[in-house]
């Protein structure tokens, strides 16, 4: 990994940057492929599956034969797990429900906000290397909760034409009914125009590669809302003398696998642990099966020394990263300048993993310093709020004159014009 001493504020920017392309290397890629599935639909997807995935399918939607038998696949333990982690998901998803918001803002005029679900919404679950099953629960458990009608799922098949087993259950056990066999960018174009096979959403959820990101940044040119510009995972740790080396090390690595254009960065006031978390790595990375992959991401993560807690607070909150551990003896001094994360994992015995399967907060996070401007997935990310309004003859009393003298300052004589009309029939 990269040591770097105290580097001067005027170099946190390309100190901080990410190991992505940028948009315009892939834009036209994307583009293309979008443009074909728009005008030949199904014939576009399978064309795609074929040169991406190896593999050429007659029909891409997941059957009930195929669904029971990755049922019986699937581990007694792991199943378990899984009903263990969704039950958590759902508590904690369900204590985000709110009730309707009225007020009287003056009398007779009632004001009142309502939230309602997204009737259509498209879940992309990666599978490649890493088949993300538990990211099902991540989207489908909050999708449920909110009320969504119709939950479309695409992930991308192996040559064998089947998608993961441990996929197939958790989205069975979710409900989840319209499964395709479906991933890349092609997935992505699929639920936005819908294809004979694939339905049209109106939003898209889910993490992915690069082509991913990009395609969804796409979609939205096209009237469907994203959850947000979710790209290739990324840690941050801060930490001092108080952290246990070894816990840090393994948490930089549980990310430094999922791909080869991850990040994981160090942060410390501490050289001395900096110098220990780097050899920690050095002999856990022997043991990974992921081993290429995690070296490959190491190298585009770096651990910085800086002198104080403010320097490194303010360096965080710059790079604004999608997971934030924090283990330091003055931890409230940290939490209550925190800006800029997508989740924050606080203490030696609060891994990032946790929050990855089953402590129940949602592991669908913004990255790429997203964390700056959008939120994780949550309840609210399935719903809309609706304002309503219901004035009586004498709000409308109440509140006319002022519209009147906006609408004429305004110029829109119409508008004025709708309040006159009514507060003339009451004279």
């Amino acid at each position: 990994m990269n040591k770097i001493y105290n580097p001067n504020r005027t170099e946190w920017k390309a100190l901080l940057q990410r190991p992505t392309q940028t948009l315009f290397d892939i834009e036209a890629t994307v583009n293309s492929i979008f443009e074909e599935v728009k005008l030949d639909g199904d014939n576009i997807i399978k064309k795609y599956t074929q040169k991406f995935d190896g593999v050429a399918l007659d029909s891409f939607k997941v059957t009930e034969e195929e669904i029971k038998k990755a049922e019986g696949l699937v581990s007694e333990e792991l199943k378990s797990a899984i009903q263990s982690a969704k039950r958590n998901i759902e508590l904690f998803h369900e204590a985000q429900i709110t009730s309707r918001v009225a007020v009287e803002t003056v009398p007779g005029v009632h004001c009142w906000q309502e939230k309602k679900p997204i009737q259509k919404v498209g879940l992309y679950i990666p599978g490649g290397t890493a088949p993300l099953f538990s990211t099902i629960l991540m989207l489908a458990v909050p999708a449920t909760i909110a009320g969504c009608k119709e939950i479309v799922l695409c992930s991308p098949p192996n040559v064998a034409g089947e998608i993961n087993a441990a996929i197939l259950y958790t989205a069975n056990l979710c409900g989840i009914k319209n499964i395709y066999k479906a991933g890349g960018i092609q997935a992505i174009a699929g639920m936005t125009f819908g294809t004979e096979t694939i339905p049209a959403v109106y939003k898209i959820f889910g993490p992915g590669n690069q082509y991913v990101t990009v395609a969804k940044q796409i979609a939205t040119k096209y009237g469907v809302a994203i959850d947000m510009p979710a790209g290739p995972s990324e840690l941050l740790v801060m930490a001092d003398d108080t952290a246990n080396a070894a816990f840090v090390a393994s948490d930089l690595l549980s990310q430094a696998e999922h791909g080869v254009d991850s990040q994981v960065i160090l942060v410390s006031t501490s050289k001395e642990m900096i110098d220990a978390v780097e050899a920690a790595i050095q002999n856990q990375i022997k043991e990974l099966p992921r081993k290429e992959i995690a070296e490959k991401a190491i190298e585009n993560s770096k651990l910085i020394y800086v002198d104080d807690s403010q320097t490194a607070i303010d360096l965080i909150n710059a790079y604004g990263p999608e997971h934030y551990i924090l283990c330091v003896k003055n931890e409230d001094f940290y939490l209550d300048q925190v800006e800029n994360a997508g989740s924050v994992f606080i203490g030696n015995y609060t891994p990032e993993s946790a929050g990855d399967y089953a402590s129940g907060t949602n592991h669908t996070l913004p990255t790429n310093g997203y964390a700056k401007q959008y939120s994780g997935v949550n309840l609210d990310s399935f719903m809309k709020s609706i304002t309503f309004q219901k004035i009586s003859e004498s709000g409308i009393q109440a509140i006319g004159k002022t519209i009147e003298i906006m609408a004429n300052a305004e110029g829109l004589d119409a508008h004025k014009n709708a309040v006159t009309l009514r507060l003339k029939s009451l004279e």
